[in-house]
């Protein structure tokens, strides 16, 4: 599970769009995403893929709109995943 967090994580412009929700806390169009970038509509929606298979960024239908937010709990865990890797806590099977 971690190696997919540090994946999605390893390109700027995932860590610059889950830092955005994370910010916003309310669910956000992938219009209202773009106009807060300086990078494309189909680049973003690309990002917010990767960060949905990692099960940062979490996604609802609403009409004809994704609305995408933050995952809460997984940035919970965030901050233990950095310990283990590290080698600070042990790594719990889950």
């Amino acid at each position: 599970m971690y190696a997919s967090w540090f994946r999605a994580l390893a390109e700027p412009a995932r860590a610059r769009l889950l830092n955005l929700l994370a910010i916003e806390r309310r669910p956000m169009a992938v219009r209202e995403i773009v106009e807060c970038c300086t990078i494309g509509q189909s680049t973003v929606s690309h990002h917010l893929k990767i960060l949905t298979e990692a099960r940062f960024v979490l996604s609802e239908r609403r009409g004809t709109s994704t609305l995408y937010r933050v995952n809460e709990t997984c940035l919970e865990r965030l901050p233990a995943a950095v310990r283990t890797i590290m080698g600070q806590e042990p790594h719990r099977a889950r």
